[in-house]
Formats: structure tokens, sequence, C-alpha cells
């Protein structure tokens, strides 16, 4: 068992199937070194489970959450990219969150540290990452948050 798994299993993580693409892209394109992962939306079984505009809608804890529950959703397409082969990961390089918000809303990088965070208690030090918070008047779906990432990996 990897590092990753032992840490998933230690955060009582069960990676989900990899989401289907909901419009014409693929989950992820391999290229150069890195895998880049299309936006993920926070959802399970197929369904968005956190929708709405952030803090009209849903409060900054939950989207913290929504960003948790995103990026397990990123994680799932990471495994499939890397053929369940954890080692490839060399580095987590860059996180993208976009948040649905309400006008003058500035706490993103709040909402962010609900996928930072995480990433960082899988990968450790290879967790550390840059990343960008966006706020955004609308999201695909109404997902209240999207997590995209950018994956430096060994060759497979």
């Amino acid at each position: 068992m990897s590092v990753i798994d032992e840490n998933l299993k230690r955060l009582d993580i069960i990676l989900p199937p990899a989401p289907k693409p909901v419009a014409a892209y693929v989950p992820f394109v391999e290229a150069g070194g890195f895998v880049y992962i299309s936006g993920q939306l926070p959802s399970r079984d197929g369904k968005v489970v956190y929708v709405g505009s952030v803090p009209a809608a849903i409060d900054i804890p939950t989207a913290k959450q929504a960003a948790r529950l995103a990026t397990i959703n990123a994680l799932a397409v990471l495994r499939d990219a890397v053929n369940t082969d954890w080692p490839r990961v060399l580095q987590i390089v860059r996180l993208g969150v976009f948040v649905q918000c309400d006008p003058g809303f500035d706490q993103q990088p709040q909402i962010a540290n609900g996928a930072s965070d995480l990433l960082l208690s899988i990968f450790a030090d290879a967790g550390r990452h840059a990343r960008a918070a966006v706020g955004a008047s609308a999201l695909p779906l109404n997902a209240a948050v999207e997590v995209e990432l950018i994956v430096h990996v060994r060759p497979g």
C-alpha cells in the first residue's frame, strides 16, 4: 500500500469512481510530464450536492466542505490518470478554486483552504502548490465550487 493510500485511509476517504464529463471535454490530459485535471464539482453519485452562491445560499464552512469534495473528485480523476500508481505523483503544482459568490464577497481563499488542506494532508510536501482562488457569478450546474489541478508526474 502506498503512502497516499495510507493517508487516504487515515483520513477515512474512499475515492469514488472518477466523475464523467458533463460536456465536450476529457477528465484529464497528460502532456509533458504533467496531468491537467478538468474542473471538478462537489458531486456525489453524479449529483452536485453543494449548490448556490456563497454566502447567500451556502456559508463559508459549508463551502469549504464543497471544495474538499470537489478535490476528492479531482483525486479520483488523478488516480485514473496515473493508473492507481500513486508514486508517479511528484508534486501538486497548481490548484484552481472557483467559488460561486455574491457581489462583494472576498473570502475565496478561506474556501480554497478546504482543498489546500486536504492536498497537504494526503501528499505532505508534494501537496504544496501554487493556487488561485477566484470568485464567479455562476458555475456549471449551479455548483458552489469548482476545483482544477495541475500535477507533475513521473512518466508511466
